[in-house]
């Protein structure tokens, strides 16, 4: 979706390919993960110049406090188009919302880098690798400064529940999809899991992004 001069939305095709679980190895390499950390860099830097007059904006997984840039909240490896492996556009913009830069990456490295459990990893197809490794990789590329990268840290703990509650309240609501999802992934037992999990291995990612 675009935004033409007078402010009118337009519908844009972009050509490339998305990465869909189990995810394959070419959407899981570190230049992947690099290419859309620099793309949100450039989305972000674009938002500013936005012009937020009479907007309305989804509340679901929005930054509480809202931020200087519109943040996607939720940029998984199936709302990136690549090409080349390269990640060129972002797709569904349905969460929207004015946040910090360090919110919508703590979002995006959740499910990218990912910021998650052996055993819910596994269920996607993520191959094991250094996710501490990778995190910094996406404050690198992103070019975010020390006060980002301990902002994301922070921000990464809150995140991990947004997620998880977002899923609740869609499975509460009778929605097929996420009730599919709900249970292939464990239930409720897949969330607390992966929260237990944040909590033993946060110092590690601390350190990596020092």
């Amino acid at each position: 979706m675009g935004i033409d001069p007078d402010g009118r939305e337009r519908l844009e095709y972009i050509e490339g390919e998305v990465g869909l679980p189990p995810f394959p190895p070419w959407v899981q390499r570190d230049s992947a993960l690099a290419s859309i950390a620099a793309l949100l860099r450039e989305y972000h830097e674009a938002s500013v110049t936005f012009d937020r007059t009479g907007s309305t904006w989804s509340g679901e997984m929005a930054d509480p406090g809202g931020g200087p840039v519109i943040c996607h909240n939720d940029v998984c490896l199936e709302n990136v188009v690549f090409r080349g492996g390269e990640a060129v556009g972002l797709l569904d913009f349905d969460f929207a919302a004015p946040g910090r830069p360090a919110g919508d990456l703590a979002s995006f490295a959740r499910m990218c880098v990912p910021v998650d459990d052996d055993v819910n990893a596994a269920k996607q197809g993520w191959a094991h690798g250094d996710r501490p490794a990778r995190l910094r990789l996406v404050a690198d590329a992103y070019g975010l400064d020390r006060a980002g990268r301990g902002e994301m840290i922070d921000v990464l703990g809150a995140t991990i529940m947004q997620g998880g509650a977002f899923v609740r309240r869609r499975v509460e609501a009778g929605d097929t999809n996420f009730i599919a999802m709900w249970d292939a992934m464990g239930g409720a037992e897949r969330f607390d899991r992966r929260r237990r999990w944040w909590d033993q291995h946060r110092v590690e990612f601390l350190a990596a992004l020092a």
